[in-house]
C-alpha cells in the first residue's frame, strides 16, 4: 500500500513544541501520548515493540522497511506490545518471510497500538537528536479529522519519564520458573534439561530472550517481581542473582530495588549480573549515579569497547538514562564504554563476581559478540561452588 501524497492524512504526530507530522495511520485507531525516541536497527521491529524497556515511548524507526517480514508468536519479547506506538517512513508492505504468521498492521490493531507511516523520519530523527527526546501525541483517525490544538496540549501535558517508576507496571504479577533456551535451527526453542545453577532473576521488565540466554548457559531460572525483597530472593537459595532490563527512571525504581540489592551484596557473596536497567540499579546500589541522556541509545549497531580486553563488540542498545562513570566509588571500575559518545556501558566490583552491562547481550546483533557475559555468570557460580 503506497503512500499517496494527495490523499487526506489519517494520522497526525504532534510534538510539544507545536511541530506537526501528518501521514497514513495503521494499526489501532485513537490517540496516545509518550516520549518519542528513534531506533536505528534494520531488523527486529517486533522484538522492539514488545520490549518492556519501551514503556512510555513511541519508536521512530530510521530503517524504512518496517513490516516487511510480518510478525510471528515466537519473536515476542513479552506477551503484548509495550511501546506506545510506531513511526515509519513507508507504509508496511505485504510480509515476505516463511516465519510470518500475521501482517504487522493487523497485529498492531489487534494489540491496540497506533502507528503512522509516510513520515519524513530523517527530519524527525534530526529533531530528536538536536532537541532531545520530545513529548508527543500520536492520533490515528480514518476520517482524517484532528483537533490539532488538543493534540499539542496533550503532548505538553505528558509528565515525561524522569521520576517515573515504570518497572512496577511491566513486571510479572507473581513468580514463575523459566527453562526455555535460545532458538536454534532446526528445532526452534528447546528446554533446558540439565541446569547446573539456580538463578533468581528480578523482573524489572525482562525480555524473554534474556531468560532464554540464562537457560542456555545452564541456569534453572526463577523469575521474581521487581518489588521482591532480599529475604524473598534468598528464600530460593540461589547460586546467583540476575537483574533484568526495564523502562523508566532508574532512580525511581531504585527506591525499592536498591535497598534489596544492597542487602544481597552486604549479606551474601553471591555472583550478581545486571543488564540495562539492572546495570543502573547495581550502579546505584554500589554508590554511583544515573543521568537522563539527551536522546538515549536505541539501535542494534552500537560499538562498545571492552576496556579490559580492548575488544570492540557490536551491541544492541535501548536506554534513555546512563550511569555516570565519574560517580563510581572505589572498588568499582568501568569495564565497557560506548564508542559513539563515551558513555558508560559496563561496571564490575574489583574483588568479587558482581558486574553489569548497559547494552543487551541477548539481542545478538554481533551476532554472538556478547554471549560470553552469560557464560561468565555461569562460570562465576561454578567457581563459587568449587570453592565452597
Amino acid at each position: 500500500m503506497a503512500h499517496n501524497a494527495t490523499s487526506k492524512p489519517t494520522a497526525c504526530l504532534a510534538l510539544a513544541d507545536g511541530t506537526l507530522f501528518f501521514g497514513t495511520g495503521f494499526g489501532a485507531t485513537g490517540q496516545t501520548v509518550a516520549e518519542l525516541c528513534f531506533n536505528t536497527a534494520m531488523t527486529g521491529y517486533q522484538e522492539i515493540m514488545t520490549d518492556p524497556s519501551y514503556a512510555g515511548q513511541i519508536v521512530t524507526f530510521t530503517f524504512p522497511h518496517i513490516g516487511n517480514v510480518g510478525v510471528n508468536p515466537e519473536d515476542d519479547e513479552t506477551a503484548d506490545p509495550v511501546a506506545a506506538g510506531m513511526v515509519v517512513k513507508w507504509d508496511p508492505t505485504e510480509p515476505s518471510n516463511w516465519r510470518s504468521a500475521e501482517r504487522l498492521t493487523d497485529w498492531l490493531a489487534r494489540r491496540g497500538r497506533i502507528a503512522i507511516g509516510g513520515v519524513d523520519t530523517r527530519r524527525l530523527t534530526r529533531a530528536i537528536r538536536q532537541q532531545g527526546a520530545p513529548h508527543v501525541a500520536l492520533a490515528h483517525n480514518p476520517d482524517g479529522n484532528f483537533d490539532i490544538e488538543s493534540l499539542i496540549a496533550a503532548a505538553r501535558g505528558f509528565a515525561g519519564l524522569e521520576g517515573m517508576d515504570l518497572a512496577k507496571e511491566v513486571t510479572c504479577a507473581q513468580s514463575y520458573r523459566w527453562d526455555e533456551m535460545r532458538w536454534a535451527w532446526p528445532d526452534g526453542y528447546q528446554r533446558q534439561q540439565a541446569p547446573a545453577h539456580k538463578v533468581v532473576a528480578l523482573d524489572y521488565g525482562a525480555k524473554r530472550n534474556i531468560l532464554r540466554c540464562l537457560a542456555s548457559a545452564g541456569c534453572d531460572v526463577t523469575v521474581l517481581p521487581a518489588t521482591a525483597t532480599a529475604a524473598e530472593v534468598l528464600a530460593h537459595d540461589p547460586d546467583g542473582v540476575f537483574l533484568s532490563n526495564g523502562p523508566g527512571d532508574p532512580a525511581a525504581t531504585g527506591e525499592y530495588a536498591v535497598p534489596m540489592i544492597r542487602e544481597i551484596l552486604d549479606t551474601t557473596d553471591l555472583p550478581v549480573f545486571g543488564i540495562c536497567l539492572g546495570h543502573q540499579m547495581l550502579a546505584l546500589a554500589l554508590g554511583g549515579r544515573t543521568v537522563k541522556m539527551n536522546h538515549g541509545h536505541h539501535g542494534a549497531n552500537h560499538p562498545v569497547k571492552d576496556l579490559e580486553t580492548g575488544k570492540v563488540e557490536i551491541t544492541s542498545m535501548n536506554h534513555g538514562f546512563a550511569v555516570d562513570a565519574q560517580s563510581l566509588p572505589e572498588g568499582v571500575i568501568e569495564t565497557h564504554r560506548s564508542l559513539f559518545d563515551g558513555s558508560n556501558c559496563g561496571i564490575r566490583m574489583t574483588d568479587r563476581p558482581v558486574y553489569s552491562v548497559q547494552y543487551h547481550p541477548e539481542a545478538s546483533p554481533g551476532p554472538q559478540d556478547s554471549f560470553y557475559l552469560f557464560e561468565r555468570f555461569a562460570q562465576a557460580m561454578a567457581d563459587k561452588k568449587a570453592h565452597a
